[in-house]
């Protein structure tokens, strides 16, 4: 397996990739809608990839898995300068292999080449895997997000 980064001809398999992602956060309850986001999430791998910041991580010539991620820009001054990992992806037949602890391990090399002193990951909060993946790679619980559902006579619960 080798770990480097995208190249302008791979973006639309990266988005496939990112598609195979939120289709199967949906099950952790994401509200991502993830084909009619096909187009935008195209652009957003587009801009990682000029910016230098993603990876992938290929086997036998195909892309099985990659990571995306910035600095944040926060809006009051913080002690901490932080990275954020917004996506991280590995083909399922790949995973229990190392691929996604060496995308996660050279995205993090990169925030701090570049000033980072922490990282932040978010996982949807029924995704127990996801939260033994970064739990066995350093990560702890920072913040919580809670969300409530509201009802009216435009919103019902049983939607989709």
């Amino acid at each position: 397996m080798e770990i480097d980064r995208p190249v302008p001809d791979e973006i639309e398999d990266l988005a496939d990739l990112w598609v195979a992602l939120a289709r199967e956060q949906r099950a952790h309850g994401t509200h991502i809608r993830p084909e009619v986001n096909r187009s935008r999430i195209a652009e957003t791998l587009s801009r990682h990839a000029v910016t230098g910041e993603a990876f992938v991580a290929r086997a036998n010539d195909e892309i099985v898995g990659f990571v995306t991620y910035e600095r944040t820009s926060e809006s009051f001054e913080t002690d901490v300068d932080r990275g954020v990992v917004q996506n991280l992806y590995v083909r399922p037949a790949y995973r229990g292999a190392g691929v996604g602890a060496s995308l996660l391990e050279r995205a993090e090399a990169d925030l701090a080449a570049d000033g980072a002193d922490a990282v932040t990951v978010e996982a949807m909060a029924a995704n127990e895997a996801a939260h033994r993946f970064y739990e066995r790679n350093g990560y702890e619980r920072h913040r919580v997000s809670l969300e409530k559902r509201l009802e009216d006579e435009n919103h019902s619960k049983d939607r989709g």
